[in-house]
């Protein structure tokens, strides 16, 4: 084992100009396959365009489902005379007009 590893060097000591060319030629070889990759880049850009307007309509059903939620617990809370309606209420508008107006910038930002 160890009488291997000095052939391996005697080898590479004795072929010095060998193992150049064969180094250059496999680093040569590499960068001809290699590729600038804006094609991927490109590509990739038009897959997340394309899933913006499913994930802003998906954003607006959202937004609807918690109005109808909120809605729901806010009229709860009044005949219930509990003294904080106003700020769950408040609080469920809130969110509710956080999601459209994200689903909105979301879609005029990225000019889809």
């Amino acid at each position: 084992m160890v009488n291997d590893g000095i052939k391996l060097k005697c080898f590479f000591k004795r072929n010095k100009n060998l193992v150049s060319l064969i180094f250059l030629l496999l680093i040569i070889n590499g960068n001809t396959y290699a590729q600038d990759g804006v094609a991927g880049i490109n590509e990739a850009n038009q897959k997340v365009r394309s899933y913006f307007d499913a994930g802003t309509e998906l954003m607006y059903a959202v937004g609807a489902i918690l109005g109808l939620i909120g809605a729901v617990k806010v009229y709860q809370k009044w005949n219930a005379g509990d003294p904080d309606t106003g700020k769950v209420a408040a609080a469920w508008f809130g969110s509710c007009v956080f999601l459209v107006v994200v689903a909105t910038v979301i879609k005029s930002f990225f000019g889809v």
